[in-house]
């Protein structure tokens, strides 16, 4: 399974605002065998999935995994953009992680979308790396421990990290803390793909059944990065993390995922000034 080691490109999502990095690639494909509870279909379905907006953690450079924190102004304002850049995407389905942020960045598409009549779902299996212990510290203190673990200097870790190695060091770290006991524990990679993936292949399955059609997936940075990773393992990750408001489509058909646009804002772009 090939990794991407680029900058921070997976050092923390929405609890990153690097996650956020720029890097914006559209329009490349790839393709892999879908998980087996997804079953074969002639009918085609896009997912459109979208990374949160910008949150007060964010702006503050704090851990934010399964720990919350609403939209800023600015995050409000940009996530308006997309969706009215969306605004014409006929969706025959829309899902979210049971994040605030998340749940607050879906309803505020779907308000701007002229197109569709559906009721959001949520879901906590699309949600943020649990980073147990250091939720709410500052994303520094985690990266240099990170660092530290692995015998290498900060600047080395932010050039050379990737989703799993990032998020089976946060386990082991957070595995040693005494205070691991009386918190959810951080979450290792394999436990973050199997819920990630059961997840969109339920999604898939029950939104096959009626045919054709868009589907809105509202989920996080890290997350987000990882599911591609999982479906798409040949899917050569860009340079940078995901943008916040921006959407990567993922397209189900005949059993394969593939992936379209990626970290693609020009819905955001489009929306903007309306």
């Amino acid at each position: 399974m090939k990794k991407n080691k680029s900058v921070l490109a997976l050092a923390v999502g929405a609890l990153l605002a690097v996650t956020a990095l720029t890097g914006c690639t559209q329009g490349q494909t790839d393709t892999s065998t879908a998980s087996e509870s997804a079953q074969a279909t002639t009918d085609e379905v896009t997912l459109y999935v979208v990374r949160h907006g910008r949150t007060m953690l964010n702006t503050t450079d704090r851990v934010q995994g399964w720990s919350d924190a609403v939209l800023t102004p600015e995050g409000e304002e940009v996530v308006t953009a997309a969706g009215r850049g969306l605004a014409d995407v006929e969706f025959q389905g829309a899902y979210s992680s049971d994040s605030g942020r998340a749940m607050q960045t879906a309803n505020i598409i779907l308000d701007e979308n002229t197109a569709s009549d559906v009721t959001l779902e949520t879901d906590s299996r699309l949600r943020e790396f649990n980073f147990g212990t250091w939720e709410g510290d500052l994303n520094e203190n985690m990266w240099q421990a990170i660092a530290d673990l692995r015998g290498i200097t900060l600047e080395e870790f932010l050039a050379t990290s990737d989703p799993e190695a990032f998020a089976n060091s946060v386990a082991q770290l957070d595995a040693q803390n005494p205070e691991a006991a009386e918190n959810w524990p951080a979450e290792d990679y394999a436990t973050i793909t199997a819920r990630l993936t059961e997840g969109i292949d339920e999604i898939v399955a029950k939104e096959v059944k009626k045919g054709d059609g868009n589907v809105l997936v509202v989920s996080h940075g890290l997350s987000i990065t990882a599911l591609i990773d999982t479906l798409v393992p040949d899917f050569e990750i860009p340079a940078g993390g995901l943008k916040n408001a921006s959407v990567t489509t993922i397209v189900y058909k005949d059993g394969e995922y593939s992936i379209g646009d990626y970290n693609d804002l020009s819905y955001v772009e489009k929306g903007t000034g309306f």
